[in-house]
């Protein structure tokens, strides 16, 4: 099984069998007046078990639909992905919340599970982590935005899944906001390792979360660049080390 270390504030993964990711051609039908779209193209990478791997590019370069295709919601592609063992734990937290309105915190999370499975009984705890605890019995409209989102973060990491796929989740926050919540996200991955790929369109969170980005281009339909992030836990919080491995990076 994987293992994922922190030595000197830096992330070390290792063991396991990859994530093998290939898809040759993922094409768009017609609709109406609009012709066909090329979405992606030749795109084949692995991801490392208990890595945490970035995709990101701008609106409509084909992020989603890659994570689309790598949950198994779109199957109308040529090529092929392969989960391995993990395929059976796979969590998926979008880009909103999506909790019931007619159920509370506590009880939405609980629905992610069996009933008399084991992992009920952690619930609670796991909402005093995200800082739910006092809002477990609320209903989402009470919650603001943020606190939805804390909601889905412990929902994904309750199933204790092999692989959690994350679709821009803390899109249209405050920076404050985000930026709490990424360090929880941070928080949760390395108290409970698994294998995270992440789509945001924001480089400064691609950085300060990413052991690895994967840059898609708009037009391009294709993988522009791979490129590994060596920075400590320090490193990633400290906004002249992340502006020097933003300009590294996206300036090429």
């Amino acid at each position: 099984m994987a293992s994922l270390n922190v030595a000197n504030g830096k992330i070390d993964v290792a063991g396991g069998a990859p994530i093998s990711v290939s898809v040759h051609r993922k094409v768009f039908p017609p609709v109406g007046d609009r012709a066909a779209q090329l979405v992606l193209k030749d795109i084949s990478f692995e991801v490392a078990p208990r890595s945490f791997l970035v995709i990101t590019g701008p609106s409509g370069c084909g992020k989603s639909t890659l994570l689309n295709i790598m949950a198994g919601l779109d199957r109308d592609y040529d090529g092929s992905v392969d989960l391995g063992p993990a395929r059976d734990r796979l969590a998926f937290i979008f880009q909103t919340p999506r909790l019931l309105p007619w159920r509370t915190v506590y009880e939405n999370i609980s629905l992610a599970l069996p009933d008399g499975d084991p992992r009920q009984s952690r619930i609670a705890a796991m909402l005093e982590r995200v800082g739910l605890g006092q809002a477990m019995n609320a209903y989402p409209e009470r919650l603001s935005l943020g606190m939805q989102r804390r909601a889905a973060l412990a929902r994904g990491f309750i199933l204790e899944p092999e692989i959690l796929l994350m679709d821009e989740p803390f899109v249209s926050l405050d920076e404050q906001t985000a930026q709490s919540l990424r360090d929880l996200l941070l928080e949760l991955w390395h108290s409970h390792p698994t294998t995270v790929i992440f789509v945001t369109h924001d480089r400064t969170e691609a950085i300060q979360l990413g052991t690895r980005i994967l840059r898609l281009a708009p037009g391009k339909a294709s993988v522009v660049q791979d490129v590994t992030i060596d920075l400590t836990e320090a490193q990633r919080h400290d906004r002249a080390a992340v502006l020097a491995e933003q300009n590294r990076i996206f300036a090429a």
